[in-house]
């Protein structure tokens, strides 16, 4: 009976299920259900329906290290010598693993690699553009030697390649840097391109398009022969500490003048003209130094009398009203050397020390008594060490310099060689300036070359005449750079002998990085009893000419 029960339960169970799923498959409604009719959802107008979204993996692509830089290494050795000092840098020799790159180009310039158009020391040009340059690379003319090559270091020549594509056949001509200078100037007129640290004293700097390397305040974003270097990708910052080759925390510029005598028709001039109407057309000349030297041969007076333009003695002082004219120039550094500082005695002569000391100017080749007079004046600026110290080689009344007594100094070539060495240990770069017999000529003198010849071997790297009333010859001897006489600065001869006693020189000297690397000569003609004017081009041209060729070039 129990086992009739069950099957009857089971079978109903089954009948029951296979009803229900007939009505499922065939999608009617159970009988007992209640109908309820269901609307589609119809959505409104402007309503977008969601789309499906289908997931895409993404492609496997190589693991950057934000902290990884590569560092072109075509860039020039001494900033890869700078890059190595920086022990921060994770460097990579793979460029694409690098989150930060260093190379050469103008992407995103942190610094200039800064190049000279350099000429052996004795070319009249002046300057040049950078087309003519560009044009040459490319196939045509050195614009300074038309059948001459551009003479450069490989170095040079792999950087510019960078940045300019690879030169011309037979345009360029690659030289070992230490006889770069040597070639040039046995094959003269010549053109280089020199690195701007690399720069000695027997070049000439070469304008480009009017711009130059060793002006104060250089621009190298518009210079043409800088070439950038730029870093790129995730931190570009992390290279500010590099610095260019031509670091303007590096440079110094000294500025060495002529004759000063505020006397007679220059000091009559001043006071109907101004105190400083001398310094009128060339003031920019001189306040850009950064050392400006002053040889003031005459002692400042009190109860000085008033200027006579047509004084026959050579008997001298000058107003103490004038030093107005030292100040506005800028003056640094004031020589002593000169014949006339004694001419009224010693008591003009420590009065003249006072004013000096008042305003702080060191002052040297003459002082309050000989050992005074002989020690050395020393500077330091951007790093770089110089000194300067002179005397008066003609001695006799002309040097008064003596124990307790002031003036003047007479030459102590022994113990000047002796200051010289001892400066150059020191890392001093000394400066030699004298008061020689004036020569009225462009020709050096014997006596002249002979002391040069004995500063110059000592270690002096300028030697300088502070005495002449023209423009003297040159000479470079080895590391030294040697002018025998600049002319006047502000003196009253340009009528005694013109055009020379017209004409003058103002050096203008450029150290960097504890090296005098260059000069640059200014050129300045008289226009009155006081005032000079800079040169046109053509009466430039004659002086350098004339000069050059009384220097044996």
């Amino acid at each position: 009976m129990k086992n009739k029960t069950l099957w009857i339960i089971v079978i109903t169970f089954l009948i029951v299920v296979v009803i229900i799923t007939a009505f499922f498959l065939k999608g009617e409604k159970l009988p007992w259900v209640e109908e309820n009719e269901i609307t589609p959802y119809v959505p409104p107008l402007g309503e977008v329906l969601p789309t499906a979204t289908f997931f895409s993996p993404s492609v496997v692509t190589p693991t950057i290290e934000p902290d990884l830089v590569w560092i072109d290494p075509e860039l020039p050795d001494n900033l890869l010598d700078q890059l190595a000092g920086m022990d921060f840098l994770q460097t990579t020799e793979r460029q694409e693993d690098a989150a930060t790159a260093l190379f050469i180009g103008d992407d995103n310039p942190v610094i200039y690699w800064v190049f000279a158009a350099a000429a052996p020391f004795p070319t009249v040009s002046d300057g040049i553009t950078l087309d003519s340059i560009q044009s040459a690379w490319q196939g045509g003319k050195n614009p300074l030697a038309p059948n001459l090559p551009i003479f450069l270091a490989q170095e040079t020549r792999d950087i510019l390649t960078i940045y300019w594509g690879e030169p011309a056949p037979n345009t360029v001509e690659v030289i070992t840097p230490d006889d770069l200078s040597q070639q040039a100037w046995s094959q003269q007129p010549s053109l280089a391109i020199v690195p701007f640290e690399e720069l000695t004293p027997d070049w000439k700097v070469l304008e480009i398009d009017g711009a130059s390397p060793l002006e104060q305040k250089f621009d190298p974003g518009s210079y043409g022969l800088s070439v950038p270097i730029s870093a790129a990708g995730f931190d570009p910052n992390i290279f500010q500490e590099i610095t260019s080759n031509r670091d303007p925390n590096k440079f110094t510029s000294v500025v060495l003048t002529g004759v000063t005598a505020l006397v007679r028709a220059t000091a009559w001039t001043m006071e109907l003209e101004g105190i400083n109407y001398p310094a009128r057309d060339i003031l920019s000349y001189l306040t850009e130094a950064d050392i400006l030297h002053i040889s003031n041969e005459v002692p400042f007076a009190e109860g000085c009398s008033y200027p006579d333009p047509g004084q026959k003695g050579l008997r001298f002082c000058s107003d103490s009203r004038y030093i107005e004219l030292m100040e506005t120039i800028g003056t640094d550094v004031v020589e002593l050397t000169g014949d006339h500082f004694g001419d009224y005695g010693p008591g003009a002569m420590l009065y003249t020390l006072e004013m000096y000391n008042q305003r702080g100017w060191p002052y040297y080749g003459g002082g309050a008594d000989r050992a005074d007079a002989q020690e050395p004046v020393l500077f330091e600026h951007n790093g770089n060490k110089i000194a300067f110290l002179g005397c008066n080689a003609k001695g006799g009344g002309y040097a008064t310099a003596n124990t307790g007594y002031p003036g003047a100094v007479a030459c102590d070539f022994p113990l000047m060689i002796g200051q010289i060495k001892e400066l150059r240990e020191e890392g001093y770069l000394p400066i030699a300036t004298f008061q020689h017999f004036e020569y009225y000529t462009y020709l050096a003198q014997p006596d002249q070359i002979r002391d040069a010849k004995i500063m110059a071997n000592a270690g002096a790297v300028i030697v300088s005449g502070s005495q002449a009333h023209q423009p003297q010859a040159f000479e470079i001897r080895g590391e030294s750079f040697i002018h025998h006489g600049l002319g006047n600065l502000f003196f009253d001869q340009i009528y005694e002998i013109p055009p020379h006693t017209a004409s003058a020189f103002i050096d203008r000297h450029i150290f960097y990085n504890g090296k005098h690397i260059s000069t640059e000569l200014l050129t300045i003609k008289f226009v009155d009893f006081a005032r000079a004017r800079p040169m046109t081009p053509a009466e430039r041209d004659v002086l350098l000419r004339t000069t050059f060729n009384a220097s044996g070039w």
